[in-house]
């Protein structure tokens, strides 16, 4: 009986995450309407929290105040989601200029009415500055009361929503001859509330279990094992050829290398124009470097012969449907491709697209980006020179930002400690099953090894801090570099103490510069969209990711753990007993701040998408798969239900089989599914 709950949460989980695959296949539409949509469905989670309710009132729970709050949490969200399932709606509502109107189509295909009216009083593209590339679709629209009298007059557009009456409209889509727009209708009264009083829940729930005098976690923290230096490890986890058959006008690698210091206008500061090149070719290319050019002579070649390079196949299309939709072969299309006469064949793409969100649809508005970004270049309208009363860098801070560029400091660090920490990681894990002890020169080459890491880090980093002039720590990317420098310090101190912190400290700091490295590979060079400055996204990403490193030691402690009880089957030991002991209670401590941060961390990303989008869950396949993720682990907790997780090796072999839903959730998505998060594929 008390097993019921988990075995029908396995059950949810693993419907959502076929589900995914499914939408993947079959479109958003077939999955919402056969899965996320049907009543089997809302059946399925209401067992699992009825079910969950009779066990923790059989289990007497209110007994337990901070778990009873968390628990409670859960049931909240559900109640809040539920409503929004029952009473929430869904629609579009189509505007005409000049014509109000008052009902809009829900998502059951019939009329419903609207407190007010809206007009549409004008709608217009917006283009990147010098070019007619679209930026931004807008509606400038007013609201009327019954009585004819003007209540509001918002301004709608790409991720700038307006809320009124407990409506929340949204961009979506245009007419052809620009006298209309059609707006996305979210009309949730009650259910978002009750949502959002089950996220405070969750958060003073989590906070509850970590604090209380009493609970398990402070139990462990106390344990005198930990106190060896199993501890420690958690400090760790929180601290110019051109090829023959395209020949080409190109500049000159003398005149183009003279280009890289010239100090210009770019993300409004100052820089290199070695750098605004760089990132350019990046964007567009997929790489800094185009066939052995260098990126000044690839931006100087471009605005000296522009039409010679629009035939040029350099824009990178990573989706197949669309490349298929354009007539492209292979991976690489030139801007003439994207053009039929004066026709920009992206934009009836676009507006065939009923699902905004679609992998097509983010291929269509990725590369639609790239050729704004062109045509900004050509027109003279990306790179702006330096006004003449504008202060100048110094000569040290160009110099030193032209040598962070030159040197692929992330790049170079997670190939060499991703390496270097699996063989280490073997290495170790060797030596405990043979028994056999590191000798000093061994010893002395890792170290050696470790401190060159840290200091090849810490000097990137610093570099980038002198030319940012402060602390990096402005947006993901920065912080995952800290966080790999904390991880690397920490290594560097206590790792002769405990040899396990060598390869751990390692790995970490190869994974967290593999996820920056993965952000830097599709630089930001146009103006953010509203949507990704939300610091509400910068606190679900890092929240996240942190949990993802948390984790991430928990597989690396089941990996050793299991090597070690299996030597231990052969060649019983009390040292080795004493180990996998320590390593399954440092996991287990561990658990709680990487479930809890990755709970938050969801939590975060339904705050970001509803200020975004006015829909705080969308079953995005990378929103499904977080949440696949912290089911898992959060079932792990529950020993006393589960008593087959009290035994180390059944707990140390459910962490590492876990370990694969992470994976999934990052990498799989990124890679194997699309959504609102494909962004991250980089």
């Amino acid at each position: 009986m008390r097993a019921i709950p988990f075995i029908l949460l396995f059950l949810a989980a693993a419907v959502i995450g076929v589900a995914t695959f499914v939408e993947d296949a079959h479109g958003t539409p077939f999955v919402r309407s056969t899965v996320y949509g049907t009543g089997w469905f809302v059946a399925l989670w209401t067992a699992v929290v009825l079910s969950a309710t009779v066990l923790i009132v059989r289990r007497k729970l209110w007994r337990n105040l901070p778990l009873l709050v968390l628990h409670a949490s859960f049931g909240v969200i559900f109640a809040g989601a539920l409503v929004t399932a029952l009473t929430g709606q869904r629609g579009v509502l189509h505007l005409r200029e000049g014509v109000p109107a008052g009902e809009y189509v829900d998502d059951r295909r019939q009329l419903s009415p609207l407190p007010f009216l809206m007009r549409l009083d004008s709608f217009r593209i917006e283009h990147y500055p010098g070019t007619q590339a679209p930026a931004d679709y807008i509606s400038h629209v007013t609201c009327l009361a019954a009585d004819g009298t003007e209540t509001a007059r918002p301004r709608i557009s790409m991720n700038r929503i307006y809320a009124g009456h407990g409506y929340r409209f949204y961009q979506s889509s245009y007419d052809e001859d620009l006298k209309g727009s059609w707006l996305t209708v979210n009309h949730d009264p009650w259910g978002t509330g009750i949502t959002y009083c089950g996220f405070a829940l969750l958060c003073i729930g989590c906070l509850l279990v970590l604090c209380a005098p009493g609970g398990e976690f402070r139990r462990l923290l106390r344990h005198p094992l930990l106190r060896k230096g199993g501890l420690l490890l958690l400090l760790l986890s929180l601290g110019g050829n051109l090829r023959a058959e395209t020949p080409l006008p190109v500049l000159k690698r003398t005149q183009a290398d003279s280009l890289a210091c010239r100090q210009i206008i770019y993300n409004d500061r100052v820089a290199p124009l070695n750098t605004a090149a760089r990132d350019f070719v990046q964007k567009v290319y997929g790489r800094p470097t185009f066939r052995g050019l260098t990126p000044e002579q690839v931006v100087g070649s471009w605005l000296l012969h522009p039409d010679a390079w629009s035939r040029v196949p350099i824009i990178r299309i990573k989706d197949r449907a669309l490349r298929t939709t354009l007539g492209i072969d292979g991976e690489y299309a030139c801007l003439a491709d994207l053009y039929d006469g004066r026709q920009y064949r992206l934009q009836p793409l676009w507006q065939q697209e009923t699902d905004h969100r679609s992998k097509t649809a983010r291929a269509i508005q990725e590369t639609d980006e790239k050729v704004g970004l062109i045509l900004m270049l050509t027109q003279g309208t990306l790179l702006r020179p330096l006004p003449p009363d504008a202060e100048r860098l110094s000569d040290a801070r160009i110099g030193a930002e032209l040598l962070y560029n030159r040197i692929p400091f992330n790049k170079v660090l997670f190939m060499a400690n991703l390496t270097l920490g699996i063989v280490a990681s073997g290495l170790l894990l060797r030596r405990l099953l043979n028994g056999r002890r590191e000798s000093r020169t061994e010893r002395k080459c890792w170290t050696a090894a470790l401190w060159l890491s840290t200091l090849f880090h810490a000097g990137g980093y610093a570099l980038r801090g002198y030319i940012t002039g402060g602390l990096p720590l402005a947006n993901g990317y920065e912080t995952m570099q800290f966080v790999a420098l904390v991880a690397l310090l920490t290594a560097c101190l206590l790792h002769r103490r405990f040899p396990y912190l060598l390869p751990s400290g390692f790995l970490l700091s190869g994974f967290t510069l593999l996820v920056a490295h993965l952000g830097e590979m599709n630089p930001q060079i146009t103006p953010l969209m509203p949507v990704l400055a939300s610091p509400w996204l910068s606190y679900h990403v890092s929240f996240i990711m942190i949990s993802y490193a948390l984790f991430a030691f928990v597989w690396l402690n089941g990996l050793l753990a299991l090597g070690l009880m299996g030597r231990n089957r052969t060649k019983p030991s009390a040292v080795t007993t004493e180990r996998v002991e320590q390593l399954t209670l440092l996991s287990r401590l561990l658990l709680y701040p990487a479930t809890f941060l990755l709970g938050t961390g969801i939590l975060f990303g339904s705050v970001w998408a509803n200020v975004s989008w006015g829909s705080y869950w969308s079953w995005d396949p990378k929103e499904v798969w977080a949440f696949v993720a912290f089911i898992v682990y959060g079932i792990s907790f529950h020993r006393r239900s589960l008593p087959w997780l009290q035994r180390p090796p059944a707990f140390h072999a459910y962490m590492t089989v876990a370990f694969i839903v992470v994976l999934m959730t990052y990498f799989g998505v990124n890679y194997l599914l699309g959504g609102m998060h494909s962004y991250a594929n980089g």
